[in-house]
């Protein structure tokens, strides 16, 4: 097997793991504790569970309303999935493997959501006195991070995780 064969698989394990912690997450949200829309459950002086449907993208961007713009955005958010995942199969390092699997898998858990319920399920809050954060969930945490990951390992230059002689460690 080769490095880039461990590199995607690395990939698809972070992937599959994001999607199942924020699908779980959500759930839990929404069937187990029932948090009621606008409801709040402050769990320290700067965190709270307040669920919020967010029916457009990035922090309640482009908002729209209808199955059609729904629609729309799961297209998109499928597209950037796909375009991912080639870049997945030529990772050259397990950094750049894991971040594109965290990003590829919180966006198929919001794209879940909104294919089933037309908005995405939002309700990590974060506050500290006036000040207030958007509302988000495990995948946006995981895209945010994903994506911090791909400019921290860009910035760090080519050939990281190559050997001397430019063949792909492990390969």
């Amino acid at each position: 097997m080769t490095a880039r064969d461990r590199y995607t698989r690395l990939g698809v394990l972070a992937a599959v793991l994001i999607f199942a912690a924020d699908q779980a997450s959500k759930a839990w949200i929404l069937y187990g504790i029932e948090l009621p829309l606008q409801g709040r459950i402050d769990l320290l002086p700067v965190l709270s569970l307040t669920m919020v449907w967010n029916r457009g993208v990035t922090f309640g961007l482009l908002t729209g309303t209808g199955w059609a713009s729904e629609a729309v955005l799961a297209a998109i958010a499928l597209a950037v999935v796909a375009a991912l995942a080639v870049w997945l199969r030529r990772a050259e390092s397990r950094l750049t493997a894991i971040a594109l699997g965290s990003v590829a898998g919180g966006a198929i858990g919001n794209v879940l959501d909104r294919l089933r319920f037309g908005a995405v399920v939002d309700f990590i809050h974060v506050h500290v006195g006036t000040w207030s954060w958007y509302v988000f969930n495990v995948a946006d945490a995981a895209i945010v991070c994903g994506v911090a990951a791909l400019v921290l390992d860009g910035l760090r230059g080519p050939g990281k995780d190559r050997r001397k002689d430019g063949r792909l460690a492990g390969a």
